[in-house]
């Protein structure tokens, strides 16, 4: 099997997490456990997997790093992604831009203020 990646975030409220990531960025539910005691939520989209786990009272201590991380997207349509996203009423932190390094890219934050940036394949 391939190495593969999946990120874990730590929303306040999974459901406002689930319109984000499913409704208005295309994922799809593959485990939800909204009704257990630690509430958790797993979402797919292509091979870019999310796991959330509500803590409303924010990242417990022992968790490192609480913040600081930067979601990088890679999507075959560019435009298409961001004129769904600015459809649907989402604000963008930056519209597309090209990069020094010869990328181009968008950037939204999602209900809990994770950044999320969307770019070109590195091809």
């Amino acid at each position: 099997m391939p190495t593969s990646l999946r990120l874990e975030i730590f929303p306040a409220d999974l459901n406002a997490t689930v319109r984000f990531y499913v409704d208005l960025l295309g994922f799809a539910v593959e485990d939800d456990r909204r009704a257990d005691p630690l509430p958790y939520i797993a979402l797919a989209r292509d091979g870019f997997r999310l796991g959330a786990v509500a803590l409303p009272g924010g990242v417990p201590a022992h968790r490192h790093p609480p913040t600081g991380v930067e979601i990088v997207v890679e999507v075959d349509y560019l435009h298409a992604e961001r004129d769904r996203i600015v459809r649907a009423g989402w604000p963008l932190e930056e519209d597309i831009t090209l990069r020094p390094w010869g990328l181009k890219d968008f950037r939204i934050l999602d209900p809990d203020g994770h950044y999320l940036r969307f770019t070109t394949h590195d091809r």
